[in-house]
């Protein structure tokens, strides 16, 4: 396994999706933070909250190893959050992710963790973190623009 390229390629992944995700957060209203466009859909309050909890599962929990309990039904709930909040976390859980792959050796890069009944190595976490995270992004992104429309920044300048 090539550590350096994927410890590379992986903060540059993280900070991209952090850099991009406070980019639309910061051109909306707490209102437009929270809302959904229907029952079933959900906000970007709610899309920031169940992206940290992902990782204080996968990251705090499983690659640091922190007793840490995640309560995911919790961060599907509809409740309200200011922008100020999410900015912070998004901040704060992100460094964290950054920090951490910085600092993996190439033996801790190829411990495991269980995963849905199997073990998966921390680099495949990582990787599946990275998509993960990358899909959640594009959801924030749709939100944002159908509550800015025309006014709608884009993130990738």
């Amino acid at each position: 396994m090539d550590v350096r390229f994927n410890q590379a390629w992986l903060v540059h992944k993280f900070q991209e999706i952090q850099r991009r995700t406070i980019k639309a957060i910061e051109q909306l209203t707490d209102e437009q933070l929270n809302w959904r466009p229907n029952a079933a859909s959900l906000s970007i309050a709610t899309l920031i909250r169940h992206i940290e909890g992902n990782i204080l599962e996968r990251i705090e929990k499983g690659i640091l190893h922190r007793d840490v309990k995640r309560d995911r039904e919790r961060e599907f709930l509809p409740i309200p959050m200011a922008k100020a909040q999410l900015i912070a976390i998004v901040t704060e859980k992100f460094d964290l992710v950054i920090e951490t792959v910085q600092q993996l050796t190439e033996a801790q890069f190829e411990q495991t963790q269980p995963i849905r009944s199997r073990e998966r190595t921390h680099a495949d976490v990582l990787h599946q973190c990275a998509a993960h995270y990358s899909e959640h992004m594009g959801q924030i992104f749709y939100i944002a623009k159908q509550c800015l429309n025309d006014t709608y920044a884009s993130t990738s300048l």
